[in-house]
C-alpha cells in the first residue's frame, strides 16, 4: 500500500470513529439536542473524510471544470446538510471515500504485472575497458565492447556471449519460467536476468536499439491506445454529467413551484440523484478492465499495445498465418530414414559421413542428426557437386548422396517413398555406395510443438484458420493437412500475401481477420490486417512498427491465448456497462419517486462500483 493510500486509511479510521461516536451521542441526547448540537457531531468526521474532495470540487469550479464527481459529491453532501439529513451527508462522503480507497489498491495491484516488465530495465553495465572493468550506464556502451555480467545481474544490451555460459531468466520478456542456456556464440537479450555464473558479452547494439528499450517503449504506449468502447465511455461521462445536473436541479425546482411540492423533501430526491448518478463506476472500471487484460497479457509474453487491439482481437473470425518460421521451425531436420539393405543407423552414418564437409543447411541436418563422432579418417576424397550433392570416398567405398538428379545420373532408379522422389515441397538425399542404391533420407520443416494444438484450438472456437506461405504447393499442402488448417494458399510472394488477406477481409462479413507472421519479410502483411501479430520478433525494427501484438517468443500456442484473453477483457467490459447502468437509471428513478433513501444512493454509487472493479480485476487472472 502507498503512503498516500495509508493516509486515506487512517483518515477514514478516524472518520469512522467519530462517526460512530456521533451516532451515540445523538442516541443518548436525541431529545435534548437542538440541531445545530446535531450539526456539529457530524461535522468532525465530515470534514477529516471529506476535505479534500471539497478541495478538489473548488479548484475544478475554479479552473471552469465543473461537472466532475467530486463536484457532485460535494453539493449532494452540503445539501445534506442544508436540508437537516447529517449522519446521512457524513456516510455518504465516508462510503465515497471507502470506495475510492479499494479503487486505488485495485488498480494498483492490476499495474503490477507492468510495473514488473518495466523493473527490467538495467540500471547499470559492467564495460570492459583498458582491461579495467567499469559500471557505467547503459547508454554509453559502443557496440562491440565486452561487458560482464554477473549472478543475479540484468543483462544491460543485447549480445553474443564471448566467455563462460550464461543461464538466462527470460520470465519478464518471453513469460517462459525455464531458465535458457546459452553457450558461447549464442546470443543474449538484454533484460533478461543471470540465474548462473558470470559470463562476458560482446555487445551487438546500442542501448536505444535494444530489446529492453523496446519492450518498454511498447509497455508506455499502450495506453494512449483507447478501444472505441473506452472513448464512448469517456464521451458518455461528458454528456452524463451535465444532464444529471440539470435533471437534478429541475427535479429540486419543478415539482414545489409548479405543482406545491415541500421544498425540503424535493431538494432530498434531487440530492440522491446526484448521489446516484456519479459515473465512476464505468469511467472507472471500463479504462481498469482493458488495463487488467493487456496486463495478464503480458504475464504470459504478450504485449499487445492498446485497448482498441484488444477489441478488434475479440471480434476476430479469421487467423491467417505464415508457415515457415511461424508454424514451422524454418530449419531443416532429419525426418524419415528408409534404407535397402542395411540399418537406420548405418545409413546415417555413412550420409553424415559424406556430408560432413558441406555447409549446406541439409547437410547441416544430417549431421545434426547423426548426433555421434565424425571420424574424418575414414572419409578420403570428397567433391562437391552444385545443385545435386556430394561424392565422396568412405571406408574405401564410393558414396553418392544426393538428389534424384544425381541418382539418375548414375544410372540407379531409386525405391521412393512418399515425400520423395519427385513430389513437391519434398528435400530427399537419396545414397548409393559402389554403384548400389542403399536408401535415402526424407528432410522437412519441421512443425513447432505447438502449432497443431494452437491450430485446433482456434478451429474449436469457430475461428476460421488459413496459411499463407511462398513454399511449394506440396509442401503447403502436407503441412496444411497435418496441422488442420481451414484454407491454404502456396507459392506467394509478399505481395500475394497482402492480397490475399485483403481478400480475405472483404470477405469477413464485419468480422477482424488477424495475421501472424515471423516479423521480418511480413511486416507489409502484419500492418495490413485488422490486428497484426509479430512472433518472437523484439529483435525486428519493423516488426514492432507494424505489429499491434508482439509475441516475445515465436510460440503459436500464444496466438489462441491472446484471443481468449481479448473475449474475456470484452465480455468483462460489457458486464460492468450493463451492471452499471441497469442498477443507477433503475435508483435515479427510484430516488426521483421518493423510494429510494441516501443509503441506496450510497450503494447505487460506492457499492456498483466496487463491484465493478471487482469484476475487472478478474480480466488480469
Amino acid at each position: 500500500m502507498t503512503r498516500k493510500q495509508k493516509k486515506t486509511l487512517l483518515r477514514i479510521i478516524v472518520s469512522a470513529a467519530l462517526f460512530a461516536a456521533a451516532l451515540a451521542v445523538r442516541h443518548f441526547l436525541r431529545d435534548a439536542l437542538p440541531w445545530w448540537g446535531e450539526l456539529l457531531l457530524f461535522v468532525p468526521a465530515y470534514c477529516v473524510i471529506g476535505w479534500d474532495v471539497l478541495w478538489k470540487a473548488a479548484r475544478g469550479i475554479a479552473a471552469g471544470q465543473v461537472f466532475d464527481e467530486c463536484f457532485l459529491m460535494a453539493i449532494a453532501t452540503l445539501g445534506a446538510f442544508a436540508v437537516g439529513e447529517y449522519p446521512e451527508a457524513a456516510a455518504v462522503m465516508l462510503f465515497y471515500q471507502v470506495g475510492e480507497l479499494f479503487q486505488s489498491v485495485a488498480v494498483g495491484r492490476s499495474r503490477r504485472s507492468i510495473a514488473a516488465l518495466m523493473d527490467i530495465k538495467p540500471d547499470h553495465a559492467n564495460v570492459i575497458r583498458g582491461g579495467e572493468e567499469l559500471t557505467v550506464d547503459p547508454a554509453e556502451v559502443a557496440v562491440g565492447e565486452l561487458i560482464r555480467v554477473r549472478a543475479g545481474e540484468r543483462v544491460p544490451l543485447d549480445g553474443v556471449v564471448e566467455e563462460g555460459t550464461a543461464t538466462l531468466d527470460t520470465a519478464a520478456l518471453t513469460g517462459e519460467t525455464l531458465p535458457r542456456e546459452v553457450q558461447p556464440g549464442e546470443s543474449a537479450m538484454s533484460g533478461s536476468v543471470n540465474a548462473g555464473a558470470v559470463f562476458t558479452l560482446r555487445t551487438t547494439g546500442l542501448y536505444e536499439n535494444s530489446t529492453v528499450q523496446k519492450v518498454l517503449e511498447l509497455v508506455e504506449s499502450a495506453s494512449s491506445r483507447k478501444a472505441k468502447t473506452e472513448n464512448f465511455i469517456t464521451k458518455f461521462a461528458r454528456w452524463y454529467t451535465p444532464a444529471v445536473v440539470i435533471s437534478a436541479l429541475l427535479l429540486a425546482v419543478v415539482p414545489p413551484l409548479l405543482f406545491g411540492g415541500e421544498w425540503a423533501e424535493w431538494i432530498h430526491r434531487a440530492l440522491i440523484f446526484l448521489v446516484v448518478s456519479c459515473p465512476c463506476a464505468l469511467v472507472i472500471s471500463v479504462p481498469l478492465s482493458f488495463f487488467c487484460g493487456m496486463g495478464g497479457a503480458s504475464k504470459k509474453g504478450i504485449l499487445i499495445k492498446g485497448s482498441g487491439f484488444v477489441e478488434a482481437l475479440s471480434k476476430a473470425g479469421t487467423v491467417v498465418f505464415d508457415k515457415t518460421g511461424t508454424l514451422t521451425n524454418g530449419s531443416f531436420a532429419v525426418g524419415e530414414v528408409h534404407t535397402e539393405s542395411m540399418t537406420r543407423e548405418d545409413l546415417l552414418d555413412i550420409a553424415a559421413l559424406a556430408e560432413s564437409y558441406s555447409d549446406h543447411p541439409i547437410a547441416r541436418s544430417i549431421v545434426r542428426a547423426h548426433g555421434g563422432h565424425i571420424d574424418p579418417s575414414r572419409v578420403g576424397e570428397v567433391r562437391e557437386l552444385p545443385g545435386r550433392g556430394m561424392e565422396a570416398v568412405i571406408d574405401g567405398h564410393k558414396v553418392l548422396a544426393g538428389s534424384l538428379k544425381l541418382m539418375h545420373e548414375a544410372g540407379l532408379t531409386p525405391v521412393c517413398h512418399e515425400g520423395c522422389c519427385g513430389m513437391e515441397g519434398s528435400a530427399c538425399v537419396h545414397i548409393a555406395r559402389d554403384g548400389q542404391y542403399i536408401g535415402h533420407i526424407l528432410i522437412s520443416d519441421v512443425l513447432k510443438p505447438t502449432s497443431k494444438a494452437a491450430i485446433a484450438e482456434l478451429n474449436s472456437a469457430g475461428i476460421k484458420t488459413v496459411m499463407l506461405t511462398g513454399d511449394t504447393r506440396g509442401a503447403a499442402e502436407r503441412t496444411a493437412s497435418e496441422l488442420g488448417v481451414s484454407e491454404y494458399r502456396a507459392e506467394l510472394l509478399p505481395a500475394d500475401k497482402v492480397a490475399a488477406v485483403e481478400e480475405l477481409i472483404g470477405a469477413s462479413a464485419g468480422r477482424r481477420v488477424a495475421f501472424a507472421g515471423d516479423g521480418i519479410n511480413d511486416a507489409p502483411v502484419i500492418s495490413r490486417a485488422d490486428v497484426g501479430f509479430a512472433m518472437g520478433a523484439l529483435g525486428s525494427d519493423a516488426a514492432i512498427e507494424a505489429a499491434d501484438v508482439i509475441l516475445t517468443d515465436d510460440d503459436p500456442a500464444k496466438i489462441p491465448a491472446a484471443y481468449r484473453i481479448a473475449k474475456k477483457t470484452m465480455r468483462i467490459v460489457r458486464q460492468n456497462i450493463v451492471f452499471a447502468l441497469a442498477v443507477k437509471f433503475a435508483v435515479l428513478a427510484l430516488g426521483a419517486f421518493g423510494i429510494a433513501d441516501m443509503w441506496i444512493a450510497v450503494f447505487a454509487d460506492v457499492g456498483v462500483a466496487v463491484l465493478a472493479i471487482l469484476n475487472a480485476i478478474r480480466a488480469a487472472k
